[in-house]
């Protein structure tokens, strides 16, 4: 393995998806702004802002639970969880 990330194909096609984005409200300074490229992005690869779905969760811990709830809803094609973890923080 050469220890290089992998890249993605940038032409990814969001204009039939429906996501659920599940952020974490604790450390919001950082998780706002994860949240806004999110949307940002989804937007530029032509996702319709009415198919984003953004679900707020109280940290990082409960990010698991509720991104697992709106994958088994059905509701969704892809779910996608942002949250941020500060060593030494609660």
């Amino acid at each position: 393995m050469s220890g290089r990330p992998a890249v993605f194909d940038a032409s990814l096609d969001a204009s039939r998806l429906r996501v659920a984005v599940v952020v974490a409200r604790y450390n919001a300074p950082i998780t706002d702004r994860l949240l806004a490229g999110a949307v940002e992005e989804f937007a530029r690869r032509g996702g319709d802002p009415a198919s984003l779905t953004v679900l707020p969760a109280p940290g990082s811990f409960e990010l698991a639970t509720l991104a697992g709830g709106a994958a088994k809803s059905g509701r969704f094609d892809a779910v996608v969880a942002l949250g941020c973890l500060i060593k030494g923080e609660t």
